[in-house]
């Protein structure tokens, strides 16, 4: 299953960036990993703003809740992180349905 992932990074004011960005270095390599490990399709980071795109491949949407729960900054630093998900499906199966429904 495919989901397009959208994360929205906060941080208190009585947090350093400096203290933010050694969180986000775990969850990078994290990140990384998971890309490479083909669990997630692509990430992106949105310019000027602290905000991570990415599509993710996963079996379920039980399995999706269980990463989200164990990303490094969603136990450092999860009361601050917001996710909208969303449920993806391939195009060409949209397409097929659409013709056979035409």
């Amino acid at each position: 299953m495919l989901f397009h992932l959208d994360f929205h990074v906060e941080y208190p004011a009585a947090m350093s960036q400096k203290d933010l960005f050694a969180i986000w270095v775990r969850e990078a390599d994290a990140a990384i990993g998971a890309k490479e490990a083909g669990v997630v399709v692509d990430l992106w980071k949105c310019v000027g703003e602290r905000r991570v795109v990415a599509i993710v491949n996963v079996d379920s949407p039980d399995t999706l809740d269980q990463i989200l729960l164990d990303l490094p900054i969603m136990k450092e630093h999860g009361q601050h992180v917001h996710v909208d998900v969303t449920a993806l499906r391939r195009y060409e199966d949209f397409a097929a349905d659409v013709k056979e429904r035409a």
